[in-house]
């Protein structure tokens, strides 16, 4: 259904590289602006970071390769599932800072239900098979838990709200709400530079070689 449709179209958005990339640079300086939360701030770029990385190269492993799973229907780590898992539990945590233990706590947990919404919004647009979300929330919620977990006996950054709001909102300046940032197709330039193919592997191809017994499965 048309209605159906714009409702996912909108929440899918909001798990999209081109508004949390920029939302996870700022949890970066939010957290390094005061010398007691920056160590923070550097396990925050080295969890992330580390993340992206493994996202990024599961899915040129499909793309230049075609390495992935046609039994599990895999083709690489939903990106949107993972970066929202990732993000927004500490972002709304962040948010909610300068608050008691158990608002901090009951914060991430309405990040991490907002991620999982996203998730689903990738299946309902058959964007993603239900592996790849899977795997996308499994690593996301790690890099997300791990850098919460660590931030237990660390000093708070007790951020303004408002200032979060606002400083969330500035990818909306550059980039218009709804539209995709190119990072699928930039991918795909990548791999089939490096695999020296004409064109990448799609889902296809993968599921293809599942009919006709072959591949990696």
């Amino acid at each position: 259904m048309p209605m159906q449709d714009d409702f996912w179209q909108s929440l899918t958005w909001f798990g999209d590289s081109g508004f949390l990339l920029p939302a996870a640079l700022w949890i970066a300086v939010w957290l390094g602006v005061r010398s007691a939360t920056r160590p923070g701030a550097w396990l925050w770029v080295l969890l992330f970071g580390s993340g992206g990385a493994l996202i990024a190269a599961s899915k040129i492993a499909f793309l230049g390769w075609g390495i992935g799973s046609a039994t599990l229907n895999f083709t690489g780590f939903s990106g949107h599932t993972a970066l929202s898992a990732s993000v927004w539990p500490v972002v709304c945590w962040l948010t909610a800072s300068r608050w008691e233990h158990r608002v901090r706590v009951s914060a991430a947990a309405v990040g991490l239900l907002f991620a999982i919404l996203i998730g689903t919004s990738r299946l309902a647009l058959y964007a993603h098979s239900k592996s790849e979300v899977a795997a996308g929330l499994a690593l996301g919620v790690a890099i997300s838990a791990t850098f919460l977990w660590q931030q237990y006996h660390r000093p708070l950054p007790r951020l303004n709200w408002s200032l979060v709001v606002i400083t969330l909102a500035t990818p909306m300046l550059f980039v218009h709400p709804g539209t995709p940032a190119p990072t699928q197709s930039a991918l795909e330039v990548i791999a089939i530079r490096l695999a020296g193919i004409e064109r990448p592997f799609t889902r296809s191809d993968l599921l293809a070689r599942r009919r006709q017994g072959g591949g990696i499965n």
